[in-house]
């Protein structure tokens, strides 16, 4: 076992030195970045879709800041509204009956943005600002995000699990959770809460579908739905009339609304997944969900195993559960594996030697034994990552004996 911070710093010298002579082939070289959650993973899968996903747009189209005067979120375009709400009637995640509401944003960081500001602006200003809380391992950029205008209506308040403060507050409820895949529910429970559902990876490829989520405020984003992180687009489903027209003004004011290019983009790429899933023909090919959890699934069972044999680190476990999209119990396949150290070192430090980039616990407010690391990277580098991690097979164990 490594005790005390010397042996843990000798040991991870130790795994960086026996790690950089194994016999792979690995460029050693190359630093690859598994920090980020850029779901570039998918990209083989639309360039087989050919001219499916193409939009043709004229230099004479969309040339108006207004997609629908008449409607409550003027920027949001009708065929983004109904490519929504049939995804999420064909998957089976999500409620969007004709009272709930849709509105649109430059991705879900900035409707993030928008619903702190539509829950926070109706409480008296003279007070001090409204706690916002999360249950950590929390996302790391929830705290950021939350300060970062230093406004005066709402202001980070950290775990949720240690929150104690009466009156008024915001919870931030990711499921699954990023970082370690977990399904979450409200933690502080107390009158005077508001909740904010961020929902970017309830969808098949990453959790089973056990259920339509009905929440007051619920996030997703283009990105980890289908891996168009480049489009910019997200979706908040709102229950209240007037969180949603709050949100729309802080849209308005902060970027008068969303690209009408994207959003087409996104609608027409939602289209072609909801026809795929409705495709009922017998030689039908496997739809994008079918597609993501399997490539998802068999990501997970490789890095599985490699973890097993190097006896370093652990991964969490997830119960299988029934899929009602797909039709059977599946196993959930989270887009981000939760590494931890089993020996205490800081795990982010240690693969950061062998040339891994990773996002450490402390961003995610836990410990350093911790680490996060993306499964939806290309091919290339998730193998080479797969590569670097057997390469510190028993070398930490060996190093303290």
């Amino acid at each position: 076992m490594v005790v005390g911070f010397e042996k843990a710093v000798s040991a991870t010298k130790s795994v960086v030195t026996s790690a950089k002579k194994a016999p792979t082939t690995l460029s050693s070289d190359r630093v690859i970045n598994f920090a980020r959650g850029d779901p570039t993973m998918y990209e083989s899968y639309w360039r087989q879709m050919g001219e499916k996903c193409t939009v043709v747009i004229s230099g004479h189209n969309l040339m108006s800041y207004f997609s629908n005067a008449g409607h409550f979120c003027w920027f949001l375009m009708p065929e983004l509204d109904r490519a929504i709400r049939r995804l999420h009637c064909v998957v089976g995640n999500a409620v969007v009956d004709d009272d709930r509401y849709i509105v649109v944003g430059n991705g879900s960081t900035q409707l993030f943005q928008a619903v702190l500001y539509a829950l926070s602006s109706s409480y008296d200003p003279d007070t001090e600002p409204l706690s916002v809380v999360a249950a950590a391992p929390f996302y790391s950029s929830y705290p950021e995000e939350t300060e970062f205008l230093r406004s005066g209506l709402y202001k980070w308040a950290g775990d949720a699990y240690s929150f104690d403060k009466d009156g008024a507050y915001i919870e931030v409820v990711t499921s699954p959770n990023n970082p370690d895949g977990a399904i979450r529910e409200a933690v502080v429970n107390r009158d005077g809460g508001k909740l904010i559902h961020d929902l970017a990876y309830y969808w098949p490829q990453y959790t089973p579908i056990t259920g339509k989520a009905d929440n007051d405020i619920m996030l997703f984003t283009f990105s980890k739905a289908t891996g168009h992180a480049g489009s910019r687009i997200g979706w908040a489903i709102v229950k209240d009339i007037e969180v949603a027209t709050k949100m729309v003004k802080f849209m308005e004011l902060s970027s008068i609304g969303v690209s009408k290019e994207s959003q087409l983009r996104a609608a027409k790429i939602l289209e072609v997944i909801s026809d795929d899933c409705q495709n009922s023909a017998p030689d039908k090919e496997e739809n994008f969900f079918e597609y993501g959890l399997r490539l998802m699934s068999d990501r997970w069972e490789k890095l599985r195993e490699v973890v097993k044999r190097n006896g370093v680190f652990s991964l969490p476990k997830y119960p299988q559960d029934y899929c009602n999209f797909i039709g059977k119990y599946t196993d959930p396949s989270p887009a981000f594996a939760w590494l931890k150290s089993k020996d205490g070192l800081n795990c982010d430090n240690l693969l950061r030697e062998l040339k891994i980039v990773t996002r450490g616990g402390t961003n995610f407010g836990v410990d350093s034994n911790y680490t996060r690391i993306s499964m939806l990277s290309p091919d290339e580098e998730f193998n080479l990552l797969l590569e670097r991690l057997s390469a510190i097979q028993g070398t930490i164990i060996n190093g303290n004996n």
